[in-house]
């Protein structure tokens, strides 16, 4: 996680320094007390933190809480996006929470900070403080992402409530199976493909989720796209992975071969690559020991996909 640590007097700089240290974050400090191992904040402390907000998976201010609280409120969007935020006194005696709890991890960053230096979290959130499991930091935990974050408070409220709830685990694109259902998307797909030289970026997108409709499964669930290495450099594989957020990973054509199963096998494909088949092997080596390969090659204008299904073992609540 990419954290940016800042502080304002002597002592909390010395603190964040050391905080620095054990989570590998940078420190940061106003131009005057500039010294080796810190960066300045030579902006507004607000147009700061609007910089690390977009930019760090945390922010920790050692500081009085308004003046953490003034230096992100312009900038505070929601819940899936908002990167963790936790104040520290200066004294190293509490550690605050005040943001993105739960989906964000700044409860669990704060409990391994206070652990650090002795010092009491302060956890508000009640689910938290009830002893009862939060969905949306188990999704996290699990690597699940949230396709409706907004039946987050529906569920959370009714498990503080000791009723049931609705909650659906599962890649396959069904229909709710409850009036309120939260659906948790497992990262557990890798989509293999294979393409023309400069394939249109556009058509390479509306081609996969078409591919993944018919397979009938979520974009979600995807954990990865994988080719081989000489596609690596291939711009509509590269845009598809940035805008769904999975890494583009690519294998040589001899680890391609080592793949045991039955595949699609092509002679021209691989008098042009060294395997007989790329998208099918692709995914099945990315996916992993254990995995099933949900879909076969489907041939598209100039492009080949296939679906594997990695192992799944999420934690039990």
């Amino acid at each position: 996680m990419n954290t940016a640590i800042a502080a304002f007097t002597h002592r909390g700089i010395n603190l964040a320094l050391r905080l620095g240290e054990f989570l590998g974050g940078e420190v940061f400090v106003p131009v005057r007390f500039s010294r080796d191992g810190v960066r300045p904040i030579d902006s507004p402390l607000s147009e700061w933190a609007g910089k690390y907000f977009r930019d760090s998976g945390a922010l920790i201010f050692v500081c009085a809480c308004g003046i953490a609280v003034r230096a992100i409120a312009p900038h505070i969007r929601n819940k899936m996006t908002d990167p963790a935020v936790i104040v520290v006194d200066e004294a190293g005696r509490f550690v605050i929470p005040l943001l993105s709890g739960h989906v964000g991890g700044a409860n669990d960053l704060a409990r391994k900070i206070a652990g650090f230096l002795h010092a009491v979290p302060i956890i508000t959130t009640a689910t938290d403080i009830n002893g009862l499991p939060a969905i949306d930091e188990w999704a996290v935990k699990n690597d699940c992402a949230i396709e409706n974050p907004q039946a987050i408070k529906h569920v959370s409220s009714r498990v503080l409530e000791g009723v049931d709830v609705g909650v659906a685990v599962t890649c396959e694109d069904i229909p709710a199976p409850f009036a309120v259902t939260l659906m948790l998307r497992p990262r557990v797909l890798v989509l293999g493909a294979g393409c023309n030289r400069n394939t249109d970026s556009a058509e390479f997108e509306s081609s996969a989720l078409d591919f993944l409709k018919g397979a009938g499964v979520s974009p979600l669930s995807l954990k990865a796209l994988a080719s081989i290495d000489i596609k690596a450099n291939e711009s509509a594989m590269k845009i598809f992975a940035e805008k769904h957020n999975i890494p583009f990973m690519t294998f040589t054509a001899d680890e391609l071969n080592a793949v045991a199963g039955n595949f699609t096998a092509s002679e021209i494909v691989r008098r042009v690559t060294g395997t007989d088949n790329v998208c099918e092997r692709a995914c099945m080596f990315c996916a992993g020991e254990g995995a099933v390969l949900l879909r076969n090659k489907a041939v598209y204008n100039g492009m080949t996909f296939a679906l594997a299904r990695s192992v799944y073992r999420p934690e039990i609540v």
